[in-house]
């Protein structure tokens, strides 16, 4: 058994030793009641219906603070005014346990659904959080330079920013689900999750009763252009993008992850302007799920090698330092186009074939495929897009044309 703070224990290795849990949890059902709250703080004690903990990527700086007498265990939030600035749901997937498996669709209303629970002094905290904001970015005041978008006053300012609607998504996984999901058994899904943290969080293979697991990785963000309200029923544009720190804030040259994520908010803003909406999920899954350091040497191994950086062994060199060539398994991914009640995309701003088969797979049609244009791609990024055509990343019709990346990269790309 594991000491927590203040006196508070937990048992780990008996299943069943406290007799029913208090709030059990049903995954799937139609109401946040019938469900059952979350509960995943070392506060909640024998309430603990769930394995890890509360903002899991952030735990540790958590610990850190109560440690150093700089915060108090006991603290609670204080949820009064914090609650979504618009409403979301519920839609009917909420309710299909097979739609979303790896966030809590009830999350952002738990002030709301469990607040005599709160009351009453049970530790419940939301894993979504929704707020407004604007965006100032410089490629959205060239686009109104260059006439490709107009100030409105109300979705584009004077001054070139955006107004957005803003979501914040922290991970909560349904084992069961997840499992089934990957094709694996839900033991041998927990064990790996045990074995590969470290032994961390050990109610995993301890606690077959707890099925849900809050993880210690980053979440998403969702950033909606128009109105909200109209996310299902109006014409919808969007990008799923996943998490680049090196090219998405600091604006390195070796990828296209910043232009395309750019065009891609382009893309969305115009939409709305248009009548619709856009949508820009994204996902915190630097260098393909497998890190920034894991990434780095990964661009030093390709530009080490005997003729340099080539297409032909692009992701050859990624496998031979990680292991595998891409860790970011789009399974999950489409979780939150089904929280958010959508079940057409009709413009999908991306080329990748594994985020389209996920989304096509999970019963969300999507319309056109929205390719990068080829003046914004890098030439230090040709590699890049060679290698992905190549593997089969993306299909000709979902990619700049042949003779468009020849004039960008200056090279001829038939024989990759």
């Amino acid at each position: 058994m594991a000491e927590g703070n203040r006196g508070h224990i937990r048992l780990t290795s008996h299943p069943g030793s406290r007799g029913p849990a208090r709030f059990p949890l049903h995954w799937g059902a139609a109401t946040a009641a019938e469900r059952g709250p979350v509960i995943a703080t070392v506060n909640a004690g024998a309430d603990r219906n769930a394995i890890g903990a509360h903002g899991g990527s952030y735990s540790i700086y958590r610990a850190l603070a109560i440690s150093s007498g700089a915060m108090d265990p006991q603290a609670r939030p204080d949820l009064h005014d914090t609650s979504p600035v618009c409403e979301i749901g519920p839609h009917p997937q909420w309710c299909d346990p097979g739609k979303i498996v790896s966030l809590d669709p009830w999350g952002h209303r738990v002030a709301h659904d469990f607040g005599e629970l709160i009351d009453q002094g049970v530790d419940l905290r939301p894993s979504i959080a929704i707020t407004k904001a604007r965006l100032t970015l410089h490629e959205i005041k060239e686009a109104i330079a260059a006439g490709r978008l107009a100030v409105d006053g109300e979705i584009v300012h004077e001054a070139g920013d955006v107004s957005v609607t803003k979501i914040a998504v922290d991970p909560v996984w349904w084992l069961p689900g997840v499992a089934e999901r990957f094709g694996v058994k839900e033991g041998d899904l927990r064990r790996c999750l045990f074995e590969q943290t470290g032994g961390m969080y050990p109610e995993l293979v301890t606690r077959p009763d707890l099925s849900v697991f809050l993880p210690p990785i980053g979440g998403m963000t969702l950033y909606i252009f128009g109105d909200v309200a109209e996310l299902g029923s109006k014409k919808l544009t969007c990008r799923v993008h996943d998490e680049c720190n090196g090219s998405d804030v600091f604006g390195s040259d070796i990828c296209t992850c910043r232009p395309y994520l750019t065009h891609g908010i382009e893309e969305a803003t115009r939409a709305a302007q248009d009548g619709g909406v856009g949508l820009i999920v994204y996902n915190r899954k630097e260098g393909r799920a497998l890190g920034e350091v894991t990434k780095f040497l990964v661009y030093n191994a390709r530009k080490r090698q005997p003729g340099g950086d080539q297409a032909a062994t692009y992701f050859e060199r990624t496998e031979c330092v990680a292991g595998v060539q891409d860790a970011r398994f789009q399974q999950l991914m489409p979780d939150v186009i089904h929280w958010l009640g959508i079940s057409r995309i009709d413009r999908f701003v991306s080329m990748s074939n594994m985020k389209y088969d996920a989304l096509v797979g999970g019963g969300i049609e999507i319309g056109e495929r929205v390719p990068i244009p080829a003046e914004l791609i890098p030439p230090d990024a040709s590699v890049e897009m060679e290698a992905k055509k190549a593997a089969g990343y993306f299909t000709p019709e979902g990619a700049p044309s042949e003779e468009a990346l020849k004039k960008v990269v200056g090279r001829d790309l038939g024989k990759f």
